[in-house]
C-alpha cells in the first residue's frame, strides 16, 4: 500500500437482535420463552433479500475485478450470525466467499452486541472471546482489530481492549473529543499508547449512510466522482478516510433503485485515477504511524448529535432496566444452565435499551412507544430474574454464594480424586491376586494313601 496516496477504509456492521414477543405481566413465572420467532425470521429474510445477499455478491465482484486492490472490513454480532445461519444461510455462504478472497477483514465485538463494556468487565471479556471463537470457527480467521457495540469508546474501555490483545480499535471522530483535530489520521489511546485508533469520518460516512437517497439533501445526488473529489480536496497530509456504516445501507436503507450498488462499483474504478486506494483496518495500523493521542474520560459513540451513550442510557427507564439486568451478572455466571446464559446474552443487546429512548423518533422500534418497550422488557426481565433466584436464592449474598459454590466444587473434586484412588487400589489388588501361584490341594485319593 502506497502511503503517499490517500486511503479509504470501509467498515460495515451487521447486527440483528432477538426481538422480544409481547410478554404480559401474567406470563411471568409461567412462560420462559421470550422471543418473537415469526418477527425475527421475517425481518432477517427481508433484510437478507434486499441487502445482505446482493451486497455480498456485488462486493465480491468488485474485489475480483480489482484483483485485491479493493478491501474493506465487516463486523457481525453473534446474535446476527445465529439468526442468519437458521433463517438465511445463503448470507453466511456469501460472507465465507468474501473471507476467502483475503481482502475482507472480520472485526471483533461483543457476541450479543451488548453494553457490557460500560459496567461489567468480566462479561465484556467473556462475550468478546465467545464472539471471536465463533468467527474463527465459521470464517477461519481470528479478529485482530476491535469494534465495540455502536463504536462506544472510552479510556477505560481502551485499556480492557488492549489487555485482550488487540492491535487496534474503531471509534467515532466525535467533535467534543477531537476538538480541532481531524479524524483523517491514525491515533493512539492515551491510556494504552500501543492501541491504535481509527476514527470515523462522520461527514463523509453519513453522506453515504444517511443522505445518499435523500432528495432534500443539498448535495443530492451523491456520485462516486463527487465523493472522491471531496476526499481528494482534504489536506495532503490527511491520508486516511474512515467510512464506517451499517451493511444495510447497501440495499435496505437505500434501495437498489437508488443506485447504491452502482455507486459502490464506480468508487474503486474512479479511485485509481485519483491516486486513492483501499485498505482494511489492519492494513492501516501496519502502514501508518499514529500522530497523536485520543482521550475520552466519558464513553462516546457514533449515534446522535452528541455522539454519547444517551441513546441507550439517557432516561430513567433505560437506566433502571440496565441496572436490574447487570445486577444479575455474577449469579448468571455461576449457573451451569446453558439456556439461562443464552437468555442473559440475548437480553443484553443494546437495541432493547434503544427502543426505550425518548430523545428522538425511533424508526426501527417494533414498539408503539418507549414506555411499551420498557414495560415489555421489564416483564421479561422479571421472569428471568425469578429463574436466576430460583437457582441461587436472593437472600444469599454474592460473596457468600461464591464461597459456598467454591466449597461444593472443591468437595466434588476431592470426591472424584478419592474415587480414582479407590479404583486404582482395586485394580492393583486384582493384579496381585492374578500374579500369586495357586496352592496345590490334596485329592481324596491322596488322602486315602496317606
Amino acid at each position: 500500500m502506497n502511503i503517499d496516496m490517500k486511503t479509504i477504509c470501509f467498515y460495515f456492521q451487521i447486527h440483528q437482535p432477538y426481538r422480544l414477543k409481547r410478554y404480559r405481566f401474567f406470563n411471568i413465572g409461567g412462560d420462559h420463552y421470550y422471543y418473537d420467532d415469526f418477527s425475527n425470521e421475517d425481518f432477517i429474510q427481508q433484510v437478507a433479500e434486499a441487502s445482505f445477499i446482493p451486497a455480498n455478491r456485488v462486493l465480491l465482484n468488485i474485489v475480483n475485478e480489482h484483483k485485491g486492490k479493493f478491501k474493506f472490513a465487516i463486523s457481525i454480532s453473534g446474535t446476527a450470525l445465529e439468526q442468519l445461519e437458521v433463517f438465511s444461510p445463503e448470507v453466511i455462504d456469501g460472507l465465507k466467499r468474501l473471507a476467502d478472497t483475503g481482502c475482507v477483514e472480520f472485526l471483533s465485538e461483543t457476541y450479543g452486541h451488548s453494553l457490557s463494556s460500560l459496567v461489567d468487565p468480566v462479561e465484556f471479556k467473556n462475550q468478546v472471546k465467545e464472539h471471536d471463537d465463533r468467527i474463527e470457527s465459521i470464517f477461519g480467521v481470528r479478529p485482530k482489530v476491535f469494534r465495540n457495540s455502536e463504536l462506544i469508546y472510552s479510556d477505560e474501555i481502551a485499556t480492557m481492549v488492549h489487555q485482550m490483545g488487540f492491535a487496534g480499535m474503531l471509534s467515532c471522530g466525535a467533535k467534543h473529543v477531537l476538538g480541532w483535530k481531524s479524524p483523517n489520521y491514525l491515533y493512539q489511546a492515551v491510556s494504552e499508547p500501543k492501541l491504535k485508533l481509527l476514527l470515523r469520518n462522520v461527514v463523509l460516512s453519513e453522506a453515504i449512510s444517511t443522505y445518499f437517497s435523500d432528495y432534500n439533501w443539498s448535495e443530492y445526488p451523491l456520485t462516486a466522482d463527487k465523493l472522491l473529489n471531496w476526499i481528494s480536496a482534504t489536506p495532503k497530509e490527511e491520508q486516511i478516510i474512515n467510512l464506517f456504516m451499517n451493511y444495510e445501507v447497501l440495499g435496505n436503507f437505500h434501495k437498489r433503485s437508488s443506485g447504491i450498488f452502482e455507486f459502490m462499483e464506480a468508487l474503486p474504478r474512479l479511485a485509481t485515477t485519483r491516486d486513492i486506494n483501499f485498505a482494511t483496518p489492519s492494513d492501516v495500523i501496519k502502514t501508518f504511524k499514529p500522530i497523536d493521542v485520543i482521550s475520552s474520560n466519558y464513553p462516546m459513540s457514533w449515534i446522535g448529535e452528541e455522539k454519547d451513550i444517551s441513546a441507550w442510557l439517557g432516561n430513567i427507564l433505560q437506566q433502571q432496566a440496565f441496572k436490574k439486568l447487570y445486577d444479575l451478572g455474577e449469579r448468571v455466571r455461576m449457573s451451569q444452565s446453558r439456556r439461562l446464559k443464552q437468555d442473559w446474552c440475548y437480553l443484553q443487546s443494546s437495541d432493547h435499551f434503544y427502543y426505550m429512548g425518548t430523545k428522538t423518533m425511533l424508526p426501527f422500534s417494533p414498539y408503539s412507544s418507549p414506555y411499551e418497550a420498557f414495560n415489555n422488557y421489564m416483564n421479561v426481565l422479571s421472569d428471568f430474574e425469578e429463574r436466576v433466584y430460583a437457582e441461587y436464592p436472593s437472600h444469599i449474598e454474592n460473596e457468600e454464594l461464591n464461597s459456598l459454590l467454591k466449597t461444593i466444587h472443591n468437595q466434588a473434586v476431592e470426591i472424584e480424586r478419592l474415587e480414582q484412588d479407590i479404583e486404582e487400589l482395586q485394580l492393583r489388588e486384582k493384579k496381585t491376586i492374578v500374579a500369586e501361584p495357586k496352592k496345590e490341594t490334596k485329592t481324596a485319593k491322596d488322602k486315602t494313601k496317606s
